[in-house]
């Protein structure tokens, strides 16, 4: 029936065909995946995904690899199960690091005038709380004996738009009553952390020295990504804050995300790649209009 998935680099959002007023979600902790309404979202970029089409090492075909918008991180089987009274392994993000990782690999399949992503030829992506409205969910569950409406979704394909946004000012950012683990229960607040920066200059091109061993590295505290690029810029040898782009680079084979959202609730090392703003890697840069 030919994949029903637009073209490599386009942006889009997945509306759930039975909760139809929630969308698969790039959870503000980095890590997690749930369904939210577009007001409910972290910021509007958490629920933008952005196509990456590729033949990791053990598929047999050209897979569609999602990228989230906001943090850069792709969405992933987890290697561990679904907490008691669920089935399934829980959706989740993580970086792309080797070619070999089949965990970030989906095959589109149309079904019905919806999409079913599809991990492998017995499991597929499906939303929770088809009677439990409050359980948000996103796991990764078997099809047999057919696959269920929960498991269909709307492709909306969402423009770029046609030059980078403003970075978000910085604010006093705290986890009021955080999540943990999937389906996170709630915990008391938790206060913005510390992590450890990597960063390496890239050329007018977009290359940049791939060994680690090279880049340089501070710990940056907080979540204020404005905090972060002047920190960056600052650290440059020119020291300009304002004509420089950071991109997160998530793991070796993941894409360059620009960074334009406060970071995620987590204290994850961060790979940061500077683009020169006006270079012909920073104008192939492109931006969802959200």
């Amino acid at each position: 029936m030919g994949d029903p998935f637009p073209a490599d680099g386009a942006f889009v959002r997945l509306r759930h065909r039975v909760r139809d007023d929630t969308y698969l979600c790039a959870d503000e902790d980095g890590e997690g995946v749930s369904l939210r309404p577009l007001g409910r979202a972290a910021s509007p970029l958490n629920t933008v995904w952005r196509v990456h089409r590729a033949t990791p090492s053990g598929c047999a075909e050209s897979c569609v690899l999602l990228r989230g918008a906001a943090y850069g991180r792709y969405l992933a089987i987890s290697p561990f199960p679904s907490p008691p009274g669920h089935s399934g392994r829980p959706a989740i993000q993580r970086d792309y690091g080797n070619r070999e990782l089949t965990a970030v690999a989906w095959r589109a399949v149309k079904e019905a005038g919806y999409v079913r992503l599809a991990y492998d030829f017995n499991r597929s992506l499906r939303a929770n709380g088809k009677y439990r409205f409050w359980n948000t969910g996103v796991t990764v569950d078997s099809v047999w004996p057919f696959p269920s409406r929960m498991m269909h979704w709307t492709v909306e394909i969402i423009p770029p738009r046609p030059a980078p946004p403003a970075l978000p000012l910085p604010t006093h950012q705290t986890n009021q009553g955080g999540w943990t683990g999937l389906f996170r229960r709630r915990t008391g607040p938790v206060a913005d952390g510390l992590r450890r920066i990597l960063y390496v200059r890239a050329n007018g091109e977009g290359d940049f020295n791939e060994n680690h061993d090279d880049w340089r590295a501070f710990i940056f505290n907080g979540r204020s990504v404005f905090n972060l690029r002047t920190e960056v810029g600052l650290r440059q040898p020119d020291g300009d804050v304002s004509g420089i782009t950071i991109c997160v680079r998530p793991g070796l084979c993941g894409r360059l995300t620009p960074l334009v959202t406060d970071l995620p609730q987590n204290e994850d090392v961060m790979d940061i790649v500077v683009l020169i703003n006006g270079s012909p890697a920073a104008e192939r840069l492109a931006y969802p209009d959200v």
